[in-house]
C-alpha cells in the first residue's frame, strides 16, 4: 500500500486515518483498545484526535479521547507504530481556547500528559482564531517544533483565504508552515472544499485530511429514510442528506459497491482517496468489523469511469 506525505513534512502515512472522536464516546475504553490494536495489526498507523474530544458527552470533561490513547500507548508499547495527530483551539473551558502563544504553550503540555508521550506528530489548529495574529500562532508552533514536542503542524476549519494568508506569514517570517488542512469533504459535501480550499492546497502542496468522509454515516447506506435516523446516536446529523441528490448518490454507491464486491462506505472513502491532493480521509468505527470494512477502501482502485459516475451522481 502506497504512503503519502503530509505536505512537505517528511512524514508519510497510508491513505486512511482513524478518527479518534469515538474514543470515550461511542466506544468505551476496552473497545477503543481493541480498535487501536486491530488498526495497527492491519498495517495502518495514522490516528487523529483532539483535546476537545469529547466534551459534548454528559460527564466528559474533554481530553477523554487523548487519555484513552495515552493509556493504550502505555499498555501496548506501540507509540512508535502510530503517526499521531491532535488539535488545539476549540473551547476546553473558561479562558481555555484559541491560538494565542500562551494558550498553545500550555495546551500542548496538557495533551502530551494525557497522551503519555513526549511528542505529537501532527499538531493542528482546530479552528481559525481571528482574535490572534497569525504570526503569533505560527511562532508558538515553530517553538514547539524546535523543542521536539511537535514534528509538523496543520490546520482545520480554515477558509482558503486564511490558509493562504497563514502560508505567507510563515514564509515572510521564517516560521514553520501548515503542512496539512482538515476540511469537511465527502461525496455529498463537495462544493466548499473544491471551490475554496482545493486550489490553495494544490498550489502550496498542503496535504488534505478530510473529516466527515462518510457524511456522518449517511454514505454507509444505513440511513435511507427518516425512520432510520434512530439507528444510532449520530442519526440526527444525517437528516439533511435525505433528499433527491442524497438518494442519487446512494444509488450510485450501491451500483459501484456491487461491481467491486465492496460496501458503499468503502467506495465512498475510495472516491476521496482518488482525489488529487488528498493524503487520507478520516473515518471512525465502533467495532473491529466496521473498521475492517472501511479500511478496505485503501485496496479499491476505482477506474476513471467509476470515478466519473460518482462525480456525476454527486454533482452540485
Amino acid at each position: 500500500m502506497e504512503k503519502r506525505e503530509l505536505g512537505r513534512s517528511g512524514i508519510k502515512v497510508k491513505s486512511f486515518c482513524f478518527g479518534g472522536n469515538v474514543f470515550g464516546w461511542t466506544a468505551n475504553e476496552a473497545t477503543s483498545f481493541d480498535l487501536l490494536d486491530a488498526f495497527v495489526d492491519s498495517g495502518f498507523e495514522f490516528v487523529d484526535t483532539a483535546d476537545v474530544y469529547s466534551t459534548w458527552v454528559l460527564g466528559n470533561k474533554g481530553g477523554d479521547s487523548e487519555e484513552i490513547i495515552g493509556k493504550w500507548f502505555k499498555r501496548s508499547g506501540k507509540r512508535d507504530q502510530i503517526i499521531l495527530a491532535t488539535k488545539v483551539g476549540k473551547p476546553m473551558g473558561a479562558d481555555k481556547k484559541g491560538l494565542s502563544k500562551a494558550y498553545i504553550t500550555k495546551a500542548v503540555e496538557d495533551s502530551l500528559k494525557r497522551l503519555q508521550t513526549d511528542y505529537i506528530d501532527l499538531y493542528q489548529s482546530h479552528e481559525d482564531d481571528k482574535s490572534t495574529q497569525l504570526a503569533e500562532t505560527m511562532e508558538a508552533f515553530t517553538d514547539l517544533i524546535k523543542q521536539g514536542k511537535v514534528r509538523a503542524i496543520g490546520a482545520s476549519n480554515y477558509s482558503g483565504e486564511r490558509l493562504k494568508e497563514a502560508v505567507k506569514v510563515s514564509l515572510d517570517n521564517g516560521l514553520a508552515s501548515y503542512q496539512t488542512i482538515q476540511p469537511e469533504y465527502n461525496l455529498y459535501s463537495r462544493e466548499g472544499y473544491e471551490k475554496d480550499l482545493e486550489p490553495v492546497c494544490l498550489e502550496n502542496n498542503i496535504g488534505v485530511i478530510t473529516y466527515y468522509s462518510l457524511a456522518s454515516g449517511f454514505l454507509t447506506g444505513k440511513y435511507r429514510s427518516e425512520n432510520d435516523l434512530s439507528k444510532s446516536g449520530r442519526g440526527g446529523g444525517v437528516k439533511r442528506f435525505l433528499n433527491p441528490r442524497g438518494f442519487k448518490i446512494l444509488d450510485a454507491l450501491d451500483k459501484v459497491a456491487k461491481e467491486y464486491s465492496a460496501t458503499p462506505a468503502s467506495v465512498a472513502i475510495a472516491w476521496v482517496i482518488a482525489k488529487p491532493g488528498i493524503v487520507a480521509p478520516i473515518a471512525s468505527a465502533t467495532s473491529v468489523k466496521q473498521l475492517r470494512e472501511i479500511t478496505k477502501a485503501t485496496e479499491l482502485n476505482l477506474s476513471k469511469d467509476t470515478i466519473e459516475l460518482l462525480n456525476k451522481a454527486s454533482a452540485y
